[in-house]
């Protein structure tokens, strides 16, 4: 199989537009004689960006030249839609598939695009205002996992049960960053075959990269200099990431000091990951015609709140309060961890993005008067999970949706809309609680909490669920992190053998702090104590 070494490149820094040419018709041969080698299927990623592009591209032209009975297998093209991307870019993602799909059958290249999605529990705003975890950061990146990476693990996954292996293609590239060509060439050495790296976190699954060793410019040269051969516009592309450059310009490169047009990143119009969404802050800037687009800056602006303590709970998701020690300003202090979005913030979110989206349906231009912020799927999904988990039996979603977009909620999940406790019983609550904010919970939480078993044939558990609520919700914020910071006191009193500090916990004895032992200055613990006594008798 003829393969591209980098031992027989030159420094791609100073590659010229002839060695990038001859390049290209080597990774042509390349790629023809390992599709030709087995029949092993692949798997080509592809966001539609410049990168992924011209991978798909550069694999397209190269099958495309084989004879007939050498396009012996299928090759899988697949996008990851997370529901939550820039709607240019969406829209230029289903405009490329759809022309993708109609080339593939038209001209019988072996090529099939599919389009996935994160399944309705993993979607953003299911868990950002279903389940209120709070906007994603470094620290909390559980956004990723279940939007990009799990839809097309399952996808690859599948695919490998069904026929032993595949080959995943990626339109990775050593330039993009210092940390990506760090991972690129501890991988690249542990590669099995040529040209082939193993994939870490998939097995049976191998990692082609053909333009690792691109530059961003040999990119567009390519994308340009080449024509799309499934009837795409290349310069289209171009456009995009010119309008998503603050200066509005992608200069004509000449050498490696010239700016390239490709430092643009797209990506979800929520991610709080970046200190600023700079390519759709340029896009609106460049173009008024894109100004429709603000509300969704302005939702992204207002969950990147590096401190969000005053939305979320003193409690984990799970009702318990967790104590962290923060060095601020040098000094230290224990202090709870902050939980979930409240039921006000949760409730704000929704009504922030449905705002969004009937307004955008309204200035919008006509070929996105259709677009959807948050689907019906969605918003069953946070209805239910308000209800059953969070035992808010108030439902006031319906109310909410009713009130921004002036239209009936129309739940699609069976026997939603029946229930013993309603907005009725939850007022009452509220009046019978006077604004004491955790009685209200702890009520709401026990009688939803009977609902629940009521329907069942065998109330099993039922004690240890009422016990539960009693756990979470029967003390005050100011009581539930004192508590916490009891169990801390005595864990690490055990942990020493301070048997004077337990008891004082404990017990609420009133001891002195124990004598340091001037002849053998030895420290009081379970040990010395122990001995000490045996010692005396």
């Amino acid at each position: 199989m003829t393969t591209v070494q980098k031992s027989d490149k030159k420094n791609q820094n100073q590659r010229t537009v002839a060695e990038f040419v001859e390049d290209v018709e080597l990774l042509t041969q390349e790629i023809q004689d390992l599709y030709c080698l087995d029949a092993i299927p692949w798997v080509i990623g592809v966001s539609w960006g410049k990168d992924s592009s011209a991978i798909l591209q550069l694999i397209w032209n190269a099958i495309s030249t084989l004879p007939k009975e050498k396009l012996h297998k299928t090759i899988h093209v697949i996008t990851t839609d997370t529901l939550v991307e820039n709607p240019i870019i969406s829209a230029w993602v289903r405009k490329s598939m759809q022309q993708l799909n109609l080339a593939a059958q038209e001209k019988k290249i072996p090529i099939e695009p599919h389009l996935l999605q994160p399944v309705i529990v993993d979607t953003f705003w299911v868990n950002l205002i279903g389940r209120g975890y709070p906007a994603p950061r470094n620290q909390f990146r559980w956004c990723t996992q279940r939007l990009k990476i799990n839809p097309a693990n399952y996808f690859i996954r599948e695919m490998v049960r069904a026929n032993g292996e595949t080959i995943l293609v990626l339109g990775t590239r050593k330039a993009e960053s210092s940390k990506r060509a760090a991972t690129m060439q501890k991988h690249q050495v542990g590669r099995v075959r040529d040209r082939l790296s193993p994939n870490s976190s998939l097995p049976n699954s191998l990692i082609y990269t053909p333009i690792e060793d691109w530059r961003n410019d040999e990119v567009w040269l390519y994308l340009m200099q080449w024509e799309n051969p499934w009837g795409g516009n290349n310069k289209d592309l171009f456009n995009i990431y010119r309008g998503a450059t603050a200066d509005n310009e992608c200069p004509l490169v000449v050498d490696t000091s010239t700016p390239s047009c490709g430092d643009s990143r797209f990506g979800c119009w929520v991610c709080t990951l970046v200190s600023k969404d700079k390519s759709m802050e340029a896009m609106i800037q460049n173009d008024e015609e894109k100004e429709w687009m603000k509300p969704l800056l302005d939702i992204r602006n207002e969950l990147d709140v590096r401190n969000d303590y005053d939305k979320r709970d003193f409690r984990r998701i799970w009702g318990e309060v967790q104590l962290f020690e923060r060095n601020k300003d040098g000094e230290t202090s224990v202090e709870p961890i902050p939980g979930p979005y409240t039921k006000y913030w949760r409730e704000y979110w929704l009504k922030s993005v449905l705002q969004a989206q009937t307004t955008m349906r309204q200035t919008a231009p006509e070929n996105m008067r259709d677009i959807t912020l948050i689907s019906l799927a969605e918003l069953s999904e946070i209805r239910r999970i308000w209800l059953e988990d969070k035992h808010e039996f108030d439902d006031s979603l319906p109310r909410i949706y009713q009130e921004v977009t002036g239209e009936e909620f129309q739940d699609p999940r069976p026997g939603a809309d029946y229930s013993l406790l309603g907005n009725d019983e939850w007022a009452v609550l509220e009046e019978i609680c006077a604004g004491d904010a955790m009685h209200l919970e702890l009520m709401a939480k026990l009688l939803d909490t009977e609902r629940q078993f009521r329907k069942r044939s065998r109330r099993v558990g039922i004690y240890e669920a009422l016990e539960g609520c009693f756990k979470t919700s029967s003390r005050s914020q100011e009581e539930a992190i004192k508590n916490a910071h009891f169990k801390r006191d005595l864990k690490e009193a055990v942990t020493k053998g301070d048997i004077d500090k337990v008891r004082q916990l404990t017990l609420g004895d009133v001891v002195n702090p124990p004598q340091e032992d001037t002849q053998n200055n030895k420290s009081q613990s379970w040990a010395g104590k122990k001995f000490k006594k045996q010692k005396d008798n």
